[in-house]
């Protein structure tokens, strides 16, 4: 069964990596902005702890993503992690959503 679900998650990862071009979010608006910064403290901090240090979920740090290739978690962002409590977002936030909120981890969330 694993297997199956690395093969999946590489396939994924793959997909994105062809289509990905650039990280700018530029046009995250100011309000949008506020409202994913609390979508990532309130809902990823559901899991992942309020301050982002790892709960259910790993860590979510600049040190804890530090090597983590930004399409593998631009991946895990939209369509979940299958086999774990991992969801997809990507029926509630746009691609270019989720690239902003991985530059925000990847930056370090304020507390």
């Amino acid at each position: 069964m694993f297997p199956r679900v690395l093969l999946g998650v590489l396939l994924v990862v793959g997909m994105f990596s062809l289509t990905t071009t650039g990280w700018s979010a530029e046009s995250i608006t100011d309000k949008r902005a506020a409202e994913l910064r609390h979508l990532v403290r309130q809902d990823c901090g559901s899991c992942h702890g309020l301050t982002l240090k790892g709960g259910l979920g790993p860590a979510l740090t600049p040190a804890a993503l530090g090597d983590k290739p930004k399409d593998a978690m631009l991946a895990t962002v939209l369509h979940g992690r299958p086999g774990t409590p991992m969801p997809p977002w990507s029926n509630l936030l746009s691609r270019e959503e989720a690239r902003w909120i991985i530059e925000l981890l990847y930056r370090g969330v304020e507390q």
